[in-house]
């Protein structure tokens, strides 16, 4: 029985294109690093992992394709924050009933959104 959503990995022809982003602006921690494999967050938790696959090649081509969201308790201080730090935003903050959320994009195009649960 498939119980729910463990991680998502996001690929490239070069790690060292997107783990500096992830790790450095984004400020996620870095759980496992192997030569070419990084995976995000904490242990037993969802994690997202980056890696290099011979299959992929430049930019994302198809950046709406797929989005990973990313939780905060301040969606609102996180995009002032990345977009003084040089992030492009596709969405500023905009709330959709219960969330808000704000689409930026990764050095390679790959579209990540910051996701904020509001309260009632």
């Amino acid at each position: 029985m498939i119980k729910g959503l463990r991680g998502a990995s996001i690929w490239s022809e070069d790690l060292g294109n997107l783990l500096p982003f992830y790790r450095d602006v984004l400020g996620l921690k870095v759980g496992h690093q192997t030569p070419g494999f990084v995976v995000l967050g904490e242990p037993g938790s969802p994690a997202l992992a980056l890696g290099t696959h011979s299959e992929v090649r430049g930019r994302n081509g198809d950046p709406a394709r797929h989005m990973v969201a990313l939780s905060t308790d301040d969606v609102r201080g996180e995009w002032e924050r990345l977009k003084a730090a040089g992030v492009e935003f596709v969405e500023n903050p905009t709330d959709y009933g219960q969330v808000r959320i704000a689409t930026l994009k990764d050095p390679e195009g790959n579209l990540l959104q910051l996701f904020q649960p509001l309260s009632s």
